[in-house]
């Protein structure tokens, strides 16, 4: 297992020709200690037509950072390819990658060695591509039950420990799911409450929660400060309260984005995973002009 971080850090995006403008005329003039990221789920189709081609789009359109998911263990590969070739992939458009969604509800029922051996193989993968954080980022409906979430937080505990030690942050990322009522408490609850804040970090979804949360971000920042170290951010169709484009939606993020620094807040990614206006390279093209020109000042 390898026992070395290396740290990337780059100064520009790469052009590319066609309707992919980039930000540079949107640049806030107000620096910021944040790298615009970008869940790739949300060019999931583009993807896996062209990787090498879409990642340069990416760069081109001005993000800095992304959040990977997909990670094939038994392969070594990240959209097909070789860990070593996708990190080299990204550092020829001067992107760096500071989390991963790995696929950890595959294990959910499986043995402890079983979860175990899969956590080595993401250690692995994250550690070629450079990330700071392993993201666990779904449970099958199967296991989202209240007794399902009681064990999920020894197994995070667990994870979280393994992780660590490999100098790695391990974080939970949510959905809707975690906020539905089971007798008087809900999934996420139990998650904040029963795992160790040391070990297991927590990766706000902003859409979700304002989606499916009874509280707001404020308020759930409020009760674990400095523990939300990373966000997705993106926006709720003012009418079907699907997926939206920055600045398309019902969600005013000029008063979430200051929460920032009570959060804790290390990287935040742009997403949408669907409903797109045109289509995904367009979507996150007008997401990130929007967030750079509207929003990205108000971050702490």
């Amino acid at each position: 297992m390898p026992s070395s971080r290396r740290h990337f850090l780059y100064q520009s995006a790469l052009l590319v020709p066609g309707s992919l403008l980039t930000l540079n005329s949107f640049a806030s003039s107000k620096a910021t200690k944040y790298k615009m990221g970008l869940q790739l789920f949300s060019i999931r189709q583009p993807l896996s037509q062209d990787v090498a081609g879409t990642i340069k789009q990416v760069a081109g359109i001005g993000y800095e950072d992304c959040e990977t998911y997909g990670y094939d263990p038994l392969q070594g590969k990240y959209y097909g390819m070789k860990s070593a070739d996708f990190k080299k992939l990204l550092v020829d458009n001067k992107l760096i990658t500071t989390s991963g969604h790995y696929d950890f509800t595959k294990y959910f029922d499986k043995s402890a060695d079983d979860m175990m051996r899969y956590v080595d193989q993401c250690i692995e993968g994250a550690d070629a591509l450079g990330q700071k954080y392993i993201t666990w980022p779904w449970l099958d409906p199967a296991f989202r039950n209240l007794e399902s979430f009681k064990i999920l937080t020894g197994k995070l505990n667990t994870i979280g420990e393994r992780i660590n030690k490999a100098r790695l942050g391990f974080a939970y990322h949510h959905h809707d799911f975690e906020f539905v009522d089971h007798d008087g408490v809900n999934g996420y609850e139990i998650i904040m409450r029963e795992t160790d804040p040391a070990v297991v970090k927590l990766q706000m979804d902003l859409y979700w929660v304002m989606h499916s949360s009874k509280l707001s971000p404020a308020q759930l920042i409020a009760k674990q400060p400095g523990r939300f170290v990373m966000w997705h951010i993106k926006d709720m169709d003012k009418v079907s309260r699907d997926y939206s484009e920055l600045g398309n939606g019902s969600i005013d993020f000029t008063t979430i984005l200051p929460e920032s620094a009570r959060a804790g807040l290390e990287y935040y990614y742009i997403e949408q995973g669907g409903n797109f206006a045109k289509d995904p390279m367009q979507s996150v093209t007008d997401s990130a002009k929007y967030f750079k020109k509207n929003l990205e000042k108000y971050l702490k």
